[in-house]
């Protein structure tokens, strides 16, 4: 990067002198030979962003399954083959099948999604020039950027892309726009004086970077830097290093899978033991009930459930505008309490805009933004006719090299961004350049200023704008109320101090004047003499519309907004003022290298504003800010966020002004670039999180309860019933078939349904959860033990009453069988109202409860029920479950009421 080893010594190259320069590269001015160019590049390789470690498709889809909870899956699959091969049941292929068709669909769509964003680096590459005019061999040549090496000698004009970083040694008006590296609007004036060391990235008026433009003049720079040694490489470098960040929510599904397995094999260990000690079971029915327990343990549609919620939950967000590039992120968007901002094509146009017009002792204000001509002008809030105005518009719009593109290209205007912004408010007043040019003097560092001569109807005119020092000095009278007065002290002074009010609000100001010439060629200092001052415009990137409001909305849900940005301080205090931010103890990208980690973690939790700051420096904020154990989100559109992105809990990027690199380094694009988007996509990741945790709390509930009731109701039938239970390999409370079928009905359709529920109304209010916080929080263990515990006590009393009163094994556990397929149709409400959710706000829901009910019937009612082994159910039986299901969800409600009253 900018700082590099070379023969053993450290330079900054911006601090040295264009010969010292020369010479630490073997280099001069005309360039390298082709003999030791082609030797530099065998010693550096190729100019461009390398990419390490490449993972091939085939990795990327295999590393879908290398996930504990997929084992237990694996797992349950060989375990439904298994029950076909014991006595007394036949071949159990479709359940095995259905599990990993489950898994397979999971496997595939986690692959689209990875494939996608392993390609954030190759987007790099192509960011790479694809051609670059060169010195070599002393003759000019156009090469492809890949060959530059450091020692070359770019040449560089308006409209070159540079090819690699580069110390200027010659510099003719030239300015570039590096927005994209480092976030500040306005185009940058270069030179080829040395700057001090330590000077920021955005001050180093003498270095031009790979990937920035030449927007206006020319010059010659001398490589110092290429491919991954660039600024941009760094960049790419950084990214790499996050790449392989997981999510809070991808840890916890993890665990969550590590959990279950255990306790899988634990469930399985305890009952072989229990039953092999304390009943007179046959090795046949303690192995079978293993193997029940295990299936009835392991939620199988827990992945697909997952994987298929975060999927409707990314489609209902590109309804909101926010294009999701990696699921898992999509639950993170609940959690973030967190969002870093980029502050220039974010918070702001990312297109500088006059907002400002001083003419005569009068101040007006200017409407409209970007390159959008449709605006008035105002003063004291009343609209003004822009003849008012149009002296000092009309300097801007001659005195200026800017063009408006033709309707066929899709930019709007060609130069200089300041230049375009003069040419825009001009139209904005009707004005065109309606007169050809005679003659230019031309912009420069060291003139601070730019003079035209047109043509009128009557003498030419020689129009001037530059800085206000500069323009004020070579006037002897101002423009008021139409009349050309004598400049006096107490005038130029009133001019000062409405510049630096305008430099206060952080407006850049430019003044012009004007003046009748009679001989357009006379020398420069005579001409730039005896002006009209007309006035100052004051232009600034301004915020976009509605972005502060969105910032409050934010806020409002107990998320803090910082902002992190490449422009000066003052630039960003002004803009942060103005959008809401607290510019009080803002920081910059020096006072971040300059704080220890301890002290930027206490720092982060404070400031609001971050100016001149480097891609690194937002890694460092983000850094400390996850080390406070914030969920973070980070906003960019320039290549200079991609690290941050790529770093943050969720990555955000622009997608109308974003670069390619950012949003394959995202998480989530923003179509409509509107920050408001923000805050509709944390609300939708939070019902998506409250859907997640709903089906979690409903799969594992039912589990639960169907555990219980198989160990418990096993170990009594047992004691109570050995005749029945000792000797039968079908003597269980609950075959395998049924507990898959249960699970099926009952975690299938209802809990994918589960995954659409509407968010609930209060949903921005309740503030983000804590990093800390699990899907199965507290109030889940509770409602897991409750409803784990009466669906057992009411389904075991069904089941030996009905064995009691009927004698018959098969019709007791049909009466459980179809208990648990009902009670738990009727749980799902109680865990929705804890949500918010009434019972009828899902059409969705009901649809699919009337279909898992439909199903249970056509088990129970057709030949179908041979395969299960079922009795169909009479009114008597009937009444007795109905009562049963009514008892668990009235005990179930009351302590969830009694719960919430705690």
């Amino acid at each position: 990067m900018s700082e590099t080893e070379r023969g053993g010594e450290t330079r900054e190259w911006h601090e040295l002198p264009v010969d010292r320069v020369l010479d630490a590269l073997d280099t001069e001015e005309a360039g390298l030979s082709s003999s030791a160019a082609a030797t530099r590049r065998e010693t550096f390789g190729p100019n461009d962003i390398r990419r390490e470690d490449t993972i091939s498709p085939a990795e990327i889809f295999l590393s879908q399954f290398q996930d504990v909870l997929i084992y237990v899956l694996l797992v349950a699959a060989l375990l439904s083959l298994a029950i076909g091969v014991l006595p007394g049941e036949g071949p159990n292929y479709v359940d095995a099948l259905l599990i990993l068709l489950i898994l397979l669909g999971n496997g595939v769509f986690g692959f689209v999604q990875d494939y996608r964003a392993e390609t954030a680096m190759e987007e790099l590459r192509e960011l790479a020039s694809p051609e670059a005019t060169i010195l070599r061999d002393g003759e000019r040549r156009v090469v492809d950027a890949t060959e530059v090496v450091p020692g070359d000698v770019v040449v560089l004009e308006q409209g070159d892309s540079v090819p690699a970083d580069a110390r200027l040694i010659e510099a003719t008006n030239l300015e570039t726009n590096e927005s994209t590296l480092t976030g500040e609007s306005a185009a940058v004036t270069k030179g080829t004086d040395p700057v001090e060391a330590g000077t920021p990235l955005a001050e180093r008026s003498n270095m031009v970077y790979m990937n920035t433009n030449a927007v206006r003049g020319r010059g010659k720079a001398v490589v110092v830097e290429t491919g991954m040694n660039t600024e941009v490489g760094g960049i790419a470098t950084q990214i790499q290093e996050a790449e392989d960040d997981r999510t809070p929510f991808q840890d916890e599904v993890d665990e969550l899978g590590r959990r279950i397995g255990y306790g899988v094999l634990a469930l399985i260990v305890l009952v072989v033991g229990v039953q092999l000690l304390f009943t007179q079971a046959n090795w046949i029915v303690v192995v079978l009930t293993a193997v029940t327990l295990a299936v009835a343990a392991v939620p199988e549609g827990l992945p697909a459930v997952v994987t298929l919620t975060l999927a409707l939950g990314s489609k209902r967000l590109v309804g909101k505008k926010a294009l999701v590039r990696r699921l898992s992120v999509v639950e993170s968007l609940g959690s973030v309490d967190t969002i870093v901002t980029d502050k220039t094509g974010t918070l702001t146009e990312n297109q500088m805009t006059v907002r400002r017009i001083t003419t005569g002792a009068k101040t007006y204000k200017v409407t409209g933004s970007g390159l959008d001509t449709d605006g008035d002008i105002h003063r004291n809030g009343e609209r003004v006719d822009p003849a008012t105005t149009a002296p000092v518009l009309r300097c801007g719009a001659y005195c200026n090299n800017a063009e408006r593109a033709p309707e066929s290209e899709d930019e709007a205007y060609y130069g200089d961004p300041t230049e375009v912004a003069l040419l825009v408010a001009a139209e904005k007043a009707g004005i065109d350049r309606d007169a050809s040019r005679v003659r230019e003097v031309p912009f420069s560092a060291d003139r601070k200023r730019m003079t035209v001569v047109v043509e009128a109807s009557d003498d030419p005119i020689a129009y001037m704008k530059g800085a206000p020092e500069t323009v004020l000095e070579r006037c002897d009278r101002v423009l008021l109320e139409g009349e050309a007065v004598p400049l006096t002290d107490e005038r130029r002074e009133a001019i000062r101090e409405r510049t630096e009010a305008f430099a206060a609000d952080a407006l850049r100001v430019l003044a012009f004047a004007r003046k009748t010439v009679t001989d357009p060629s006379v020398d420069d200092a005579e001409l730039e003499q005896g002006l009209v001052f007309l006035g100052l415009q004051g232009m600034i990137d301004p915020p976009r519309v509605g972005v502060d409001t969105a910032v409050t909305d934010c806020r409002d849900a107990g998320i803090r907004v910082v902002m992190a940005t490449g422009d000066n301080l003052d630039t960003a205090t002004a803009i942060g003022s103005q959008i809401g931010f607290d510019p009080d103890g803002a920081m910059t990208g020096a006072d971040v290298d300059a704080s220890s980690d301890a002290d930027l973690r206490d720092a982060v939790e404070s400031v609001e504003v971050f100016a001149r700051v480097a891609p690194h420096h937002k890694v460092q904020i983000l850094r400390a800010l996850q080390s406070n154990d914030h969920r973070v989100a980070m906003t960019g559109d320039g290549v200079n966020d991609a690290p941050g992105v790529r770093t943050a809990d969720v990555g955000i990027s622009m997608g109308q002004r974003g670069t390619d690199v950012t949003k394959e380094a995202s998480d989530l694009v923003l179509q409509d670039d509107n920050f408001l988007t923000i805050r509709d996509a944390v609300a939708e990741g939070r019902a998506i999180f409250d859907n997640i945790r709903k089906f979690v709390n409903l799969l594992l509930s039912a589990n639960a309860g169907e555990v219980l009731t198989v160990f418990v109701g096993v170990l009594i039938g047992s004691l109570l019933f050995p005749e029945r239970f000792a000797a039968h390999s079908n003597a269980l409370i609950l075959t395998p078939v049924m507990l898959l079928w249960i699970n099926l009905v009952t975690d299938g359709l209802p809990a994918l349904a589960l995954g659409v529920d509407p968010k609930a109304p209060d949903i921005l209010d309740r503030g983000p959860r804590a990093s800390t916080e699990s899907v199965i929080d507290k109030r889940v263990v509770v409602s897991i033990l409750t409803i784990g515990t009466t669906l057992t006590v009411a389904g075991l009393a069904i089941f030996f009453e009905t064995l009691a009163t009927v004698e018959s094994l098969i019709v007791a556990q049909t009466a459980l069988f179809t208990f648990f397929v009902v009670s738990e149709m009727g749980i799902i409400q109680v865990i929705r109202r804890r949500f918010g959710n009434g019972p009828f706000s899902n059409r969705w829901l009901i649809a699919a409860v009337v279909g898992s009910l439909g199903l249970q019937a056509l088990v129970l009612y057709t030949p179908v029920a041979d395969l299960f082994d079922v009795y169909p159910v009479g009114r008597p039986i009937g009444m007795h479950i109905l009562l049963a299901v009514g008892a668990v969800l009235l005990v179930n409600y009351a302590l969830s009421v009694a719960y919430d009253r705690l």
